[in-house]
């Protein structure tokens, strides 16, 4: 199956204005760009036949082109990444079996989470929107749970059920368990790593769904696709000992530079 691979990046976040320019500091002191890092792990991609910058903004395209990237001009009325892919689809998308859209502030990605919802399409045929989440450790959940003690929005949990299909995402952390979890107890938390791929017809049919309550409150955009009554199913990854994490807000950028370090990620 052919695959596109879109990297949406916007300049005026709310929350982080001027994100995907931030610089991060790998293993050997060389700082690059989060977009940069960002298209650095699509390109790892197995499967992957193509990958794209998204943005309406020049700056982020200028900083793109530098260091090598293909990059698509987008309306500044598109309201998140999944409208920016689409529009990038309507364009693009006719050679391509799958879209898949990476976020830009997830540079921490594993190849392997995006190969394997390419491999969810082909072995599902039936299925329209997928996207990887990953069960937490302690330390993950540690963060989640300091994070909103904290006030910061951070990563994004899910639930699904028995045969993957989502049930919710939350910027909270859900199920809420009540209690502390013994050591040996297996963590019902799972975290919803911001990768989504979407065959055409959903990945179309997505601007003219109506936004919910639950997208609005949330900010989680493939909660549209649930309120309209469109499956996203959710394909457990595994992290084969990677850490991974988003930047959300800016005390990320200390937690992602260590996690690079660790890794020996220059």
């Amino acid at each position: 199956m052919s695959a596109l691979i879109v990297i949406p990046a916007r300049y005026a976040s709310s929350r982080y204005p001027g994100k995907p320019l931030v610089e991060l500091e790998g293993a050997d002191g060389q700082k690059r760009s989060l977009i940069h890092r960002s298209w650095l792990a699509a390109k790892q991609v197995e499967g992957a036949d193509r990958v794209v910058v998204a943005t309406d903004d020049s700056r982020i395209a200028e900083a793109s082109e530098a260091f090598g990237a293909e990059v698509v001009m987008t309306p500044d009325s598109c309201r998140n990444g999944t409208e920016r892919c689409a529009v990038v689809a309507k364009g693009l998308g006719a050679d391509y079996d799958i879209i898949i859209n990476l976020q830009g502030d997830a540079p921490l990605t594993p190849p392997w989470f995006v190969t394997e919802l390419i491999r969810s399409f082909y072995e599902n045929p039936t299925r329209q929107v997928v996207t990887p989440v990953l069960r937490c450790d302690a330390d993950a959940l540690a963060g989640f749970l300091e994070d909103r003690k904290n006030g910061r929005v951070g990563g994004t949990t899910a639930v699904f059920d028995r045969a993957g299909r989502a049930l919710y995402f939350s910027k909270e952390v859900v199920p809420y368990t009540g209690r502390e979890l013994a050591a040996e107890e297996e963590i019902p938390v799972f975290h919803h790593v911001g990768v989504y791929g979407y065959r055409q017809a959903a990945l179309a049919s997505y601007g003219a769904l109506t936004p919910g309550p639950l997208e609005f409150w949330e900010g989680l955009e493939q909660l549209r696709f649930m309120e309209n009554g469109i499956d996203v199913h959710c394909v457990e990854v595994e992290a084969r000992g990677h850490a991974f994490w988003e930047l959300n807000n800016p005390s990320d950028v200390i937690r992602i530079e260590r996690i690079l370090r660790e890794l020996g990620v220059s």
